[in-house]
């Protein structure tokens, strides 16, 4: 059996076993972390890691990618630059190769990993400084609109975002995401362009913790104007309805003459037919058309312009109606219709004329809004202009008006003054008037200079100087005291009368208690009236009033009923003193009653009445009631003509009240 098959295993087995032997020993004498971490930013010869080494072992570097980074110091790796962890690839780790030798054993190489940890420590960055947004008007909101986003190259940084929006308008998804939405509803009339803030932190927007870097960026967003409203006819009122707009145009007016063409566009009012897109930012091209459609048309209008012309003369005396459709010209869709009415008017020989072609006027700057040009600087007199129509065979044309052409600082009233409109500094203002015909619009101008002069020098029209209002306060003071005189004399007058007036009613209401009765007067005294013809005595009552008073007392007795007529006695009329008690009304009343069936009136009055039942009787002196004697009125005899008996008491009367006026007045 040949062995030396078994005898080389078996040195190659002793091989193995020694080699082992020496790898193991060589193994022990150094080692090291298989990887070690370093933070970037690190200061210079800082250690990274130490090698465990036995005594008698020396190290060193035998290679290390990239080179220049490490060093050994003794059994220290020490970094010998700063370390970036933003230059650092983590799928390349740093690499040093360290031999250990140890005389008798065998040299041993370690390789070892360095890792570079991030630091926070560089900025978030937006990569440009300003950014623009086109977002269209209406657009629905929490609808994104654009996502502008930061880098951090601390890639281990979480960035949160921030967005400064003046009014609300946008808004952001989250603050770790910056997607902008919409939050109000945009109007490209109300709001075109809105300029933003965006910014960017690596805390957490709200937290306790200090922000350590931010950045910030700018965003225009310009609203965009869609096209969602149709043409608008000018001028018109904007009116809004919740988020949208319309504009009410009230039509068009104008005039044309029966039996003739008019040569060149009509003259409308309150302008020519024109309409604008309803959306401003667009202003799409518009085009006009008459929705009637005639075989034989009278008029035309211009697709581009909207201009109105006659093909031919209109023959009916009627008002017209056009209806004019504005529509966009890249999208029919959008339009709108108006009307425009023309009255048709019988064409004059003459347009109305100023009376003059120039007029000058003045006014005070301090005159104040509404106040009337004057003619002059010295007059209160106000301006007024006229014109005449020899249409009209006086000149007078009652369908005129009166218009300021350009300007808007004064006015003309329909009566032709003119009037400050608004304040006006001094100078000399130059304007244009028209006066036209409202039946068929003729018209013709005239020119007007005002001179506005400084305050102070001329008054408002209508106001008078300091001496004209002395005047006016002087000569109401004399009216004044010329009323009071008057009224003076009338109370004084008044008083007197008052106090014959009294004394007569007292007579009066002693009449009737002595005469009433169906039984006729009484016998006994009887007294008449003669003793009052001639009488000057001033007692009581003045002897010419007792005079009128006893005729009217006739004429009183004379219509009084049959039976109660007496004959007339000559017994003289007893005096009594004007110091007598005044009669008892109440007795007499009472006796009244009794003795009489039918009641006597006593009345005291300027006219004579036929009724039944009124008498009336007057005394020189004062009747003591409580006397025995009877008192019997015997009324005077003798017919007479009714009328020639008012006519002598109409007379009688006039003399007694100029009488008592004479005595009033020398009393």
């Amino acid at each position: 059996m040949d062995l030396r098959p078994r005898e080389s295993s078996a040195v190659f087995f002793l091989l193995v076993i020694f080699t082992l032997s020496k790898f193991s020993e060589a193994q022990s004498i150094c080692s090291a972390t298989f990887a070690s971490v370093i933070k970037e930013n690190n200061a210079i010869n800082a250690v990274v890691t130490t090698i465990s080494a036995e005594d008698g072992v020396t190290a060193r570097i035998t290679s290390q990618v990239p080179e220049g980074l490490f060093s050994l110091d003794g059994y220290n790796l020490i970094a010998v630059t700063v370390l970036d962890y933003e230059t650092f690839d983590e799928e390349k780790p740093h690499e040093v190769h360290v031999e250990c030798t140890k005389v008798g054993s065998f040299s041993t190489t370690l390789t070892l990993r360095i890792i570079v940890d991030d630091v926070n420590d560089n900025p978030p960055a937006f990569a440009k400084s300003q950014y623009t947004l086109n977002v269209d008007e209406l657009t629905k909101l929490e609808t994104s609109v654009g996502l502008i986003t930061a880098t951090d190259p601390d890639k281990s940084d979480v960035l949160y975002y921030r967005l400064d929006s003046p009014e609300g308008e946008f808004g952001l998804l989250a603050d770790f995401n910056a997607s902008i939405v919409v939050k109000k509803l945009l109007d490209y009339d109300k709001v075109k362009k809105i300029t933003m803030t965006l910014y960017a932190q690596d805390t957490q927007i709200g937290s306790t913790a200090e922000v350590s870097h931010t950045a910030s960026t700018t965003i225009e967003v310009n609203i965009v104007d869609i096209d969602n409203r149709p043409p608008w006819f000018q001028p018109c009122t904007e009116i809004e309805f919740a988020t949208s707009k319309v504009c009410l145009n009230s039509g068009y007016e104008g005039t044309v003459k029966l039996n003739e063409q008019e040569t060149g566009p009509l003259s409308l009012k309150p302008g020519p037919v024109m309409a604008i897109d309803g959306d401003k930012g667009r202003n799409d091209a518009i085009g006009y058309t008459f929705l009637e459609k005639t075989e034989d048309p009278t008029f035309q209008i211009n697709i581009d312009t909207g201009s109105i012309t006659m093909l031919k003369p209109v023959g009916n005396a009627e008002p017209i109606v056009l209806t004019v459709m504005a529509y966009q010209k890249e999208n029919a869709d959008q339009l709108a219709t108006t009307t425009v009415i023309l009255k048709v008017v019988i064409s004059s020989n003459h347009p109305p004329k100023f009376v003059n072609p120039s007029y000058e006027g003045f006014i005070s700057e301090d005159a104040g809004v509404d106040s009337l040009v004057l003619e002059s600087k010295t007059s209160n007199r106000p301006l007024r202009v006229q014109a005449t129509d020899e249409d009209f065979t006086n000149g007078y044309n009652p369908d005129i008006k009166f218009e300021v052409v350009d300007g808007t600082d004064f006015s003309i009233t329909p009566e032709g003054f003119i009037l400050m409109a608004k304040t006006v500094s001094p100078g000399t203002v130059n304007l244009q008037m028209r006066v036209f015909d409202t039946n068929n619009d003729e018209s013709s101008t005239a020119s007007l200079a005002v001179e506005v002069t400084p305050g102070g020098l001329q008054g408002r029209a209508g106001e008078y100087s300091a001496g004209e209002m002395a005047a006016v306060g002087a000569s109401l003071a004399v009216l004044l005291v010329l009323c009071l005189i008057g009224i003076g004399v009338m109370a004084r007058r008044i008083k007197g009368h008052n106090a014959d007036w009294k004394k007569l009613s007292e007579a009066s209401i002693f009449r009737s208690s002595l005469g009433g009765g169906s039984g006729g007067p009484k016998e006994g005294m009887q007294y008449s009236n003669d003793g009052f013809q001639h009488d000057e005595d001033s007692g009581s009552v003045n002897s010419k009033l007792a005079a009128h008073l006893e005729n009217k007392l006739e004429s009183g007795m004379r219509r009084g009923p049959p039976q109660e007529n007496t004959t007339r006695s000559a017994a003289p009329v007893p005096h009594t003193s004007s110091t007598s008690p005044p009669p008892d009304t109440s007795s007499l009343a009472d006796s009244e009653t009794i003795d009489g069936e039918k009641e006597v009136k006593p009345i005291l009055t300027k006219e004579r009445r036929a009724e039944e039942g009124y008498k009336a009787v007057w005394f020189k002196t004062d009747i003591d009631p409580n006397t025995k004697e009877d008192v019997v009125i015997i009324p005077d005899t003798g017919e007479a003509d009714g009328d020639q008996e008012e006519d002598e008491d109409s007379e009688d009367e006039d003399n007694l009240r100029t009488d008592m006026d004479s005595e009033d007045e020398e009393i």
